[in-house]
């Protein structure tokens, strides 16, 4: 019996040194990749949210695309993982 109670206390102290990432964490790297994103149009020219994909590819909007995107993907990592 005492045995069985130390592995439950055992397992149960090695889940109180992780907390989880939660979907305020996930949001909050949203808005840091957004307000990125933003900067980097305007750096280019041009108004975040207003370009369409027919009418003007620059060069600047593809790349700022493609680092949204990266920063997107890392926001899934973040928050979905362990954090010690």
């Amino acid at each position: 019996m005492f045995l069985k109670s130390a592995l439950y206390l055992t397992l149960f102290s090695c889940f109180l040194t992780f907390t989880y990432s939660d979907p305020l964490s996930y949001g909050i790297c949203q808005t840091g990749c957004n307000s990125v994103a933003a900067a980097c149009y305007a750096a280019a020219g041009y108004t975040f949210g207003t370009v369409t994909a027919g009418l003007c590819l620059s060069p600047a909007l593809v790349a700022c695309n493609s680092a949204l995107g990266a920063c997107m993907a890392a926001c899934v990592a973040a928050g979905c993982s362990p954090v010690p």
